[in-house]
């Protein structure tokens, strides 16, 4: 799973800024996993050390009808 989201964070884009949380800046990005076919998103923030904390992943779905 882990290289599944690092290839969707390196090979993804920024999708969204959320500002205004008491930790910082919320990163969205949105990539595919390994396979090339998974849309994922990775939402994550900065930490005081330059280093990109994962909060969570999630599989990009389509709404249902």
């Amino acid at each position: 799973m882990t290289i599944h989201i690092e290839h969707g964070i390196l090979n993804g884009q920024v999708a969204g800024i959320e500002k205004g949380y008491p930790r910082g800046t919320k990163y969205v990005v949105e990539g595919f996993a390994l396979d090339g076919q998974t849309p994922i998103g990775i939402v994550g923030r900065f930490t005081t050390n330059r280093r990109y904390l994962i909060i969570t992943v999630y599989e990009i779905t389509g709404l249902e009808e």
